[in-house]
């Protein structure tokens, strides 16, 4: 599997400067090679190295290495971008989204990440330092640092291309890593998952992680930047680019500590991981006005992206099951009815009276499709006679 690594950088001021100066070349350059490719139609990366690779070097002053790689990076942006768009995640031709999408280049901050290749960067992981191409010279012995295990993980794993990038003033440098599989056991039973944006988990056995002390912390920022927002000085747009993307490095927190201590209660356990297949959910519900940003900032994708690839580095069996009518069925009687689920917290079947905490009945019925759906996954085909 592949994991990211990120790393901080330690440099001396003369190698932040000749960093930071590389970074706006190479984005000039991305500029320039995505307005040509814009213009040209040109999307493959030989045909586009062909129109762009001279310009590059004598215009920007990058050597041959960091050219291709500028090349690439632009490639790559379009491709993402034709894959938004084949997605719908753009919404159709005739969106505001879309068209505003295709009717200019792609465009590069000056400061956005720069991938390099092993020619460009290279690792010393037993002094923790790196040697990187800038376009004054070759900065040798840039210190790094890092938690113990991600060093491990890189000194062992590292392959490819590792992106250089600056945020809020400070150098980090994130690597690919490719570990390899463990084998996933046989679950001796299920832990079912249920996501919400009140509570952010709900286990079958009970265990509830409350979204509250997260959903305060998104009401408390938003009064912030709407007060600095107002203000409309410069001090006030210094202060909010600060605080830019501190409310998405706390949600990311936030699940890694959720999704860290679900996996290891499972692996000590022996039990598998189901969730709930929730792809396309904002798209399917209609909600109010006052509703669509709690929606919207709802981090029940990566949450259950987290679970996947921890138990997958765990070796514990992930499973997503279909989402229909889990807070509405009672896992004894296996009634299904909307007046099941009075209240948004509350369960209490109809038919035979069982009750509790929504949430936590959402999370049965999850763990009982997983055990009927690994039987029908591990039970083998015959052949045909």
């Amino acid at each position: 599997m592949k994991l990211v690594v990120q790393v901080k950088l330690l440099p001396t001021p003369e190698q932040a400067a000749a960093m930071e100066a590389t970074l706006r070349a190479c984005n000039r350059a991305a500029n320039h090679v995505s307005w040509v490719a814009y213009e040209s139609g040109t999307r493959d990366r030989n045909g586009l190295q062909k129109l762009v690779y001279a310009d590059i070097k004598a215009v920007f002053g990058l050597s041959a290495q960091p050219a291709v790689r500028v090349v690439k990076k632009v490639v790559d942006a379009y491709s993402a971008l034709a894959a938004s768009l084949r997605a719908g995640r753009l919404g159709d031709p005739s969106s505001k989204r879309y068209r505003k999408a295709t009717g200019s280049p792609v465009g590069f901050g000056p400061e956005a990440a720069q991938p390099f290749d092993d020619r460009c960067l290279s690792w010393q992981t037993d002094a923790r330092t790196v040697s990187i191409w800038t376009v004054n010279r070759r900065m040798r012995g840039i210190r790094y640092t890092g938690s113990p295990d991600q060093l491990k993980t890189l000194a062992e794993y590292r392959r490819g291309e590792s992106d250089l990038v600056r945020r809020g003033g400070k150098w980090f440098l994130i690597a690919t890593c490719e570990v390899p599989d463990p084998e996933v056991y046989e679950p001796t039973d299920w832990l079912g998952v249920d996501r919400g944006i009140v509570n952010l988990a709900t286990t079958s056995d009970g265990t509830n992680y409350q979204g509250r002390g997260l959903t305060r912390y998104r009401r408390w920022q938003a009064r912030k930047r709407a007060e600095l927002q107002a203000k409309q000085t410069r001090s006030a747009t210094r202060r909010l680019t600060r605080r830019s993307k501190k409310e998405q490095r706390h949600a990311t927190h936030v699940n890694h500590r959720i999704s860290k201590e679900i996996v290891s209660i499972v692996q000590r356990t022996g039990r598998g991981i189901a969730v709930e297949e929730l792809d396309g959910i904002r798209e399917r519900v209609r909600l109010r006005r006052d509703q669509r940003g709690t929606l919207s900032s709802w981090p029940f994708h990566q949450l259950g992206q987290h679970l996947a690839y921890k138990a997958r580095q765990a070796g514990v069996p992930f499973l997503e099951v279909d989402p229909a009518y889990t807070s509405q069925r009672c896992p004894r009687c296996g009634h299904i009815e909307r007046a099941n689920r009075p209240t948004r917290d509350h369960f209490s079947c109809r038919r035979c009276g069982l009750a509790g905490p929504a949430g936590h009945v959402a999370g049965v019925n999850v763990r009982n499709r997983a055990r009927s759906a690994w039987v029908f996954v591990t039970t083998p085909v015959p052949a045909p006679t």
